[in-house]
């Protein structure tokens, strides 16, 4: 970052030390006058080194606000580059990778991290640089005056060395843990917040209390820790600070007895020393900042190290027939949840899944839309593995729509132009009638009606609807719908279906059913059990088979048959 703005670093840089030179001539010059007084000068000799003085610190008090300036205005710069930086990286990450980090987690490193980048670019990495300067510069300025004296100043340096190489073995480290620590407690409390209404109904209160404050006491546990850490630290730091003054006024009298220095360059040295305090205070206070800064600077580059989306070995496959030979799968290196999966979807097939909650019909609409790879065997669409496709031209052919939904802050339009943006206004419109979205004729500005916080909400069914509509206008060859209308009444459910069903003529879909009417209506049904596929076959034929399928057939009428009506 800093080698990107080469120039704006060289002028806060040379602002500052020439600031810190020009604050070496105070003390300097108040030594000078303690000499003249002794040797019996008059007082316009003292009124023009007292005015001398009055110039310099005027002219250092100037150079040090325009390098603050300078300085402010290269750290806006450059975290504004980090925050796009860390949105693209974030953005080319695998979708899997994506949600096993969590929201909690991106959110944390977005905002938190990024954040502390900031004040670590702004104003830590040049007070750390100016306070070097300037200390290099004070001590240099005593070594000047004698060399005794000099060596005197250096007096509280082992100390001060010991305790900060001690620290800084222990502090990175101890910050990344405290940084976790926190991106968990984020990531519980918006999910808790998210399923507020499914934590009071299934009465998991509690629950979620306990899981918050053991969060919370790893967080508390994580900062303690940083806190025993700084306390030992700073703690040793300031017993540092009289020595040097002390043994330099003690050196300085026994040099002033023998008439090697003057009192004028002992009063120099030790205000030298008492104007270090300063610059010392702020370099090691910042160091202590620089190691949350550089562990948040490693949380925010860490994004950039996941490996971005692989860009695709082929760029087109030769027709659309969607085929699965011997796919197994796991997460994360547990037992396998598809077990040799064998399957071949015909271009403009329709074809639905069903079979237990846990069976893996989600995990097998992933493989087939290419967002997680299987661990053996090959996903293909016209002779091509599925993940072999550039991620765009993946995309474009394949579709994956799931129950879980997200409606962007922005007018409609805004939220329906991602799927398609060159899509004009009644394209648009066409699209939420397809779906069955009713509530839009009610909108009271049209398609520039501004939805999400603070403008007009959603409920689960419309943004359902929404996402429905974004995938028409997308207009994938392959659709993958898994359980997309599962937020919806199963009268509006049924007739989004019939809509959509009109709308993706020729199309193939894939359609993982939890209410078996869509089964009904598929051109054949995949019966999925402990992830392995069980039975295949057209709905009456499954039926007349009388297996698993005309078990849950049976069930599934039977039930709907005695809802009330």
């Amino acid at each position: 970052m800093i080698s990107r703005h080469r120039r704006a670093v060289g002028i806060v840089l040379a602002l500052h030390s020439a600031a810190a030179v020009v604050g070496l001539a105070p003390p300097w010059l108040l030594g000078t006058i303690v000499d003249r007084v002794t040797e019996g000068a008059g007082v316009a000799s003292v009124d023009r080194l007292a005015l001398a003085i009055a110039g310099c610190v005027l002219v250092s008090a100037l150079l040090s606000r325009y390098a603050q300036y300078a300085g402010h205005r290269f750290g806006e710069r450059a975290v504004a580059e980090l925050r796009e930086e860390f949105v693209s990286r974030t953005l080319g990450l695998p979708v899997s990778v994506v949600e096993r980090a969590g929201a909690g987690d991106l959110a944390t490193r977005s905002s938190v991290d990024v954040a502390m980048v900031g004040t670590t670019v702004r104003d830590v990495v040049p007070t750390i640089v100016i306070a070097v300067v300037q200390l290099t510069l004070l001590f240099g300025a005593v070594f000047l005056l004698h060399p005794l004296l000099g060596l005197a100043a250096l007096a509280g340096l082992p100390s001060i060395v010991a305790v900060t190489r001690w620290y800084l073995r222990r502090a990175s480290p101890a910050y990344l843990t405290e940084g976790a620590a926190s991106a968990e407690l984020t990531e519980t409390l918006t999910t808790t917040a998210e399923g507020a209404r499914t934590v009071e109904a299934l009465r998991l209160t509690g629950d979620r209390i306990r899981h918050g404050t053991s969060r919370i006491t790893r967080v508390w546990q994580a900062r303690r820790a940083t806190l025993a850490l700084r306390t030992v630290f700073f703690s040793v730091v300031e017993a540092s600070y009289p020595l040097p003054v002390a043994l330099v006024l003690l050196v300085g009298g026994y040099l002033l007895s023998r008439d090697i220095v003057s009192l004028g360059a002992v009063v120099a040295a030790a205000l030298y020393l008492q104007q270090a305090i300063e610059p010392m205070d702020r370099l090691l206070q910042w160091t202590e900042q620089a190691q949350r800064g550089f562990a948040s600077y490693a949380r925010v580059l860490g994004v950039g190290m996941v490996p971005p989306e692989p860009p695709g070995r082929t760029a087109t496959s030769q027709g659309e027939r969607l085929v699965v030979r011997g796919a197994r799968f796991s997460y994360a290196g547990g037992p396998d949840v598809l077990h040799g999966i064998d399957l071949e979807v015909q271009p403009g097939e329709r074809l639905a899944v069903v079979g237990p909650s846990g069976a893996g019909k989600s995990t097998l609409a992933r493989l087939l839309a290419g967002i997680d790879a299987p661990r053996q065997g090959v996903v293909s669409i016209g002779g091509c593995p599925v993940t072999d496709l550039d991620p765009a031209e993946r995309r474009r052919r394949i579709a994956l729509v799931t129950q879980e939904h997200h409606v962007f802050i922005g007018s409609v339009r805004d939220n329906l132009s991602f799927a398609a943006p060159d899509a004009s206004d009644e394209q648009m419109r066409s699209a939420l009638i397809s779906v069955g979205a009713d509530w839009f004729a009610g909108l009271p500005d049209d398609l520039d009606t501004q939805l999400g916080d603070g403008a007009r909400q959603l409920g689960a069914a419309e943004a359902q609807q929404l996402a429905l509509a974004r995938l028409v206008l997308a207009d994938p060859h392959t659709l993958i719908l898994d359980e997309a209308t599962a937020a919806l009444d199963p009268t509006t459910a049924r007739r989004t279906e019939r809509a959509l069903a009109a709308v993706l003529v020729g199309r193939t879909v894939i359609a993982i059913a939890h209410r078996l009417n869509t089964a009904h209506d598929a051109d054949r049904v995949a019966v999925l059990a402990d992830g392995r596929i069980t039975e295949i076959g057209s709905h009456d034929d499954l039926v007349a088979a009388d297996g698993a399928y005309a078990a849950l057939w049976h069930s599934w009428h039977s039930q709907a048959d005695e809802r009330p009506r």
